[in-house]
């Protein structure tokens, strides 16, 4: 059976750090590639950031760039998302996924990842 949970969300200001944690179990980790996702409230699941399964190779979405870090310890079964400089509107639900393909860039589209946590809630207040 395989489940994702991730954790490390919270309530923080504008400007403050908080680091989310997905651990994996049930699958080989680092045969996949993993992705962050959010959503806000009232709006679509968008894609934020992604990493490959050996961790070289990363994506992110133009609203985060700069600001969050993905990374991946396959040792831990573990994927992180870094997020510094948070904003009230980086306010959402975190999902991570993930991403069966085998070598390429990083994906972005939902539909390309296969199996989802249950989410993980950062609220930034201005």
């Amino acid at each position: 059976q395989v489940q994702l949970v991730e954790s490390g969300g919270g309530s923080v200001q504008a400007g403050a750090s908080l680091r989310l944690s997905c651990v994996v179990s049930g699958r080989t980790f680092s045969n996949y590639a993993m992705g962050w996702f959010r959503q806000p409230p009232g709006k679509e699941r968008e894609f934020v950031a992604g990493i490959s399964r050996s961790g070289v190779s990363t994506g992110y979405a133009d609203s985060v760039k700069g600001r969050f870090t993905i990374s991946r310890d396959n040792a831990k079964n573990t994927a992180y998302l870094q997020m510094n400089t948070l904003k009230p509107e980086d306010t959402a639900l975190y999902y991570c996924a993930t991403d069966p393909i085998f070598r390429g860039p990083v994906r972005k589209s939902s539909s390309s990842y296969d199996y989802w946590g249950q989410g993980t809630q950062v609220t930034v207040s201005s």
